[in-house]
């Protein structure tokens, strides 16, 4: 809990009633791989803040296979965010790829912080403007970068996720096949 604090910290000033507020609505919760914290379908009335391990969220389309949308690891946020702003159910799927420890957030009392402790809403705005540049960065690499710069982006973004999770979920995540991914590998292996 303190990891995300100090996160706080570093962009407002948090009084200690504040913090006292975090704490009351926040819930640590140890992860496992494979643990399902929201289904699609599902209402949605929690966030995430990772504070180790690595989840993803997806999608499933009409042929029954699977896009991942994103990756959280530690310091990120993660949920169906628009599941919760447009009141509806859930489209996304998020998934522990690896052990995780998350702290819980139900949305609302998280969304009532801002009414007793207006500073927190500076964090909060940074937050939503960082994943909105990140989704927006993405989009664009799906559609002008090719597969190996995609991936090396991947490297970058990720640089320790790779080891431990599967070749499917990078595949997914990049928008090429399992084989694809090894032809990349390969070609990265020889130069």
């Amino acid at each position: 809990m303190q990891n995300l604090i100090n996160k706080i910290k570093k962009t407002v000033s948090l009084s200690s009633e504040a913090e006292k507020y975090i704490h009351s609505i926040a819930k640590e919760k140890t992860v496992l791989k494979g643990e399902v914290l929201i289904r699609e379908g599902q209402i949605v009335k929690k966030t995430f803040f990772v504070n180790h391990g690595s989840l993803r969220s997806f999608c499933i389309d009409k042929e029954g296979k699977e896009h991942t949308l994103q990756f959280a690891i530690k310091d990120w946020w993660i949920s169906d965010f628009m599941a919760i702003f447009n009141y509806e159910p859930a489209l996304l799927t998020i998934e522990c790829i690896t052990d995780a420890s998350v702290i819980e957030f139900n949305f609302q009392k998280l969304d009532e912080i801002y009414l007793q402790f207006p500073e927190f809403e500076l964090f909060q705005r940074k937050n939503l403007e960082r994943h909105v540049v990140s989704l927006q960065k993405r989009i664009l690499n799906q559609l002008q970068l090719t597969a190996l710069e995609r991936y090396n982006l991947f490297l970058e973004e990720y640089p320790d996720i790779e080891q431990s999770i599967s070749n499917y979920h990078i595949a997914s995540y990049l928008g090429i096949t399992q084989q694809s991914l090894s032809r990349l590998r390969s070609e990265i292996a020889k130069k």
